[in-house]
């Protein structure tokens, strides 16, 4: 797998986890799923920041979604 796809995975991953960390202290329970989504964006886009040679720039971060998401279409 190309280190971009875990990269926007990891971002997916951490975005739908903020819902469920809302969700989890508005109802006063633990977020214990939405933790374990936390940990998993964090080590997917760690894991493709280390196999990317030179990392990745703020400013690339729209170009890259925008291309893994145009080859998953095609």
């Amino acid at each position: 797998m190309n280190p971009d796809q875990f990269f926007v995975i990891g971002l997916l991953v951490g975005l739908l986890s903020i819902p469920a960390l809302i969700s989890a202290f508005s109802e006063s329970r633990p977020p214990r799923a939405a933790a374990i989504m936390v940990m998993i964006s964090i080590v997917l886009i760690l894991l493709a920041v280390l196999q990317k040679p030179g990392g990745y720039d703020m400013g690339e971060v729209p170009g890259i979604v925008a291309g893994v998401l145009s080859d998953l279409v095609n």
